[in-house]
């Protein structure tokens, strides 16, 4: 003879929360992957920058900064 009786309605909640924190736990770990991994590639890309600076072009003298119209006058 049973004391307690778990409802449908109980073992829905039960199973709910329980999808609940197993969902979490996932979000969980894939937010971390995702951080290490950007914290590994931001590293990287600082040790690139260190160690052989990019020389950068000079401005292009012929062209202005002023936009000529499309249409014809």
């Amino acid at each position: 003879m049973p004391i307690v009786k778990i409802t449908g309605q109980g073992l829905s909640a039960i199973a709910l929360a329980v999808a609940l924190l197993w969902g979490c736990w996932f979000a969980e770990r894939y937010v971390m992957d995702r951080a290490l991994t950007e914290r590994a590639r931001v590293l990287h890309d600082l040790e690139r920058m260190r160690r052989a600076p990019e020389p950068v072009s000079l401005p292009n003298p012929w062209r202005s900064g002023h936009r000529r119209s499309s249409k014809s006058a």
